[in-house]
């Protein structure tokens, strides 16, 4: 069964950092891009950053250029996304999902449509 954990999130104070992860069960990372999204109350879900399979392919949404760092580690079938200077804006259900783009490829997207297989989520409060 293919299954995407999110773990990492938490309450931590504005200014502060954390890493997320997402790992994968059931099928391996090398053949999918993937994305990080998130969701506030009452609002749409959106893009935050993505990594193509090869992992020569980033995308950031601009609200969190500088800050958010994705990567990969395809040896542990698990995908990063580093948060620093998080702000109380950052507050959201995160999502990881995959993109079934094929090994060796340098896509990344942040459209969600794209994306055939979603985590649970992990919830990441920013407040003091």
């Amino acid at each position: 069964q293919l299954q995407l954990v999110e773990s990492g999130g938490g309450l931590v104070q504005p200014g502060g950092s954390l890493r997320l992860s997402c790992a994968a069960s059931g099928f391996t990372l090398d053949y999918y891009g993937i994305g990080w999204f998130r969701q506030a109350p009452g609002k749409e879900r959106e893009g935050v950053s993505s990594i193509s399979s090869s992992g020569g392919s980033t995308k950031y949404a601009d609200s969190v250029k500088g800050r958010f760092t994705i990567s990969r580690d395809n040896a542990k079938n698990t995908v990063y996304l580093q948060m620093n200077s998080l702000k109380p804006e950052d507050t959201a259900v995160y999502y990881c999902a995959a993109d079934p783009a094929g090994s060796g490829s340098y896509y990344s997207t942040l459209i969600d449509t794209e994306y055939d297989y979603w985590g649970q989520g992990t919830q990441v409060t920013v407040s003091s």
